[in-house]
């Protein structure tokens, strides 16, 4: 087998490993590397090398775990309203419009009942799960998620973010299954691996080669299989939302050096969500 030159075939490749396609290029030295050899700094991505020279502080996995605030903070909301639900009784783990206790029913959302003017169900149904798995799944992604996402976003930024994409869940699931009582984090989290796709994407980084690309088909392909229950306005909602913030805070804000634009444009994104979820109750489309 012959060497790849890259000189010769206009391909960049890293500099610990020639048979791997560089990604970005380290801010100090300005090596390329592969995704496997990027080191998250305070700004940037350093190589191995300068992260162990240790002439600037590097931010490390053990040093991340802390700091996703808004995470924790989202996640300890979801699993007390999972406990209050579930303590009503009535069948907190049920699917089916029969199975749903009173206070789930109240903090479900569903068509006719935003129509009616319970217009807090948009948002109130990304707080609620039927079944500990459910909860547990989307807890697992939401820590794993966030804790990617927060820390390249601050706090501000990702609670925009994430509350943008739960919007866009309840907006997919008024429009796909309107008279369905439908909850769960899940469209929020399909919003924040949309964004996390497009940071990475942003960065150069290989989606495929960091997982999330294959994350995100196997996710889409487990909505989409018949009799799942799963509600599928609700995951592509979010997803669509997600994939416009991202876009918002990891190209067009450094593109154009601004941290504010896109703060205000994802704010107004989630007006007409909110706008557009309320028109689509009292009109739906089936």
């Amino acid at each position: 087998m012959s060497d790849v030159h890259p000189e010769t075939t206009g391909v960049q490749t890293c500099y610990r490993h020639p048979d791997r396609r560089a990604g970005v290029r380290c801010q100090r030295c300005e090596k390329p590397i592969c995704p496997s050899c990027m080191v998250q700094a305070s700004v940037g991505f350093h190589c191995p090398d300068c992260a162990r020279s240790g002439k600037q502080r590097v931010l490390r996995a053990r040093d991340l775990v802390t700091r996703p605030i808004v995470t924790q903070v989202l996640i300890g909301i979801n699993v007390a309203v999972f406990v209050l639900t579930a303590s009503q009784g009535g069948g907190a783990a049920g699917l089916t419009t029969d199975g749903f206790n009173s206070l789930l029913r109240k903090l479900a959302v569903a068509g006719p009942l935003v129509a009616q003017g319970d217009w807090w169900r948009i948002v109130t149904s990304g707080f609620i799960h039927f079944g500990l798995l459910h909860l547990g799944f989307n807890m697992f992604a939401l820590w794993i998620l966030g804790s990617m996402v927060e820390p390249a976003l601050g706090k501000v930024r990702f609670g925009m973010l994430y509350f943008t994409a739960l919007l866009g869940g309840s907006l997919g699931a008024l429009l796909l299954e309107p008279n369905t009582f439908a909850g769960g984090a899940s469209g929020a989290i399909f919003g924040l691996m949309a964004a996390a796709i497009v940071g990475q994407r942003a960065q150069g980084w290989n989606i495929w080669q960091t997982g999330l690309g294959a994350w995100l088909v196997i996710n889409l392909l487990i909505t989409f299989t018949p009799g799942s229950g799963i509600s599928i306005g609700g995951h592509l909602g979010g997803l669509v939302a997600g994939f416009i913030c991202g876009w918002l805070f990891f190209i067009l804000g450094p593109r154009r050096r601004d941290r504010v634009l896109p703060m205000v444009l994802c704010g107004a994104l989630a007006a007409a969500i909110v706008a557009a979820s309320l028109y689509v109750a009292a009109n739906p489309l089936t």
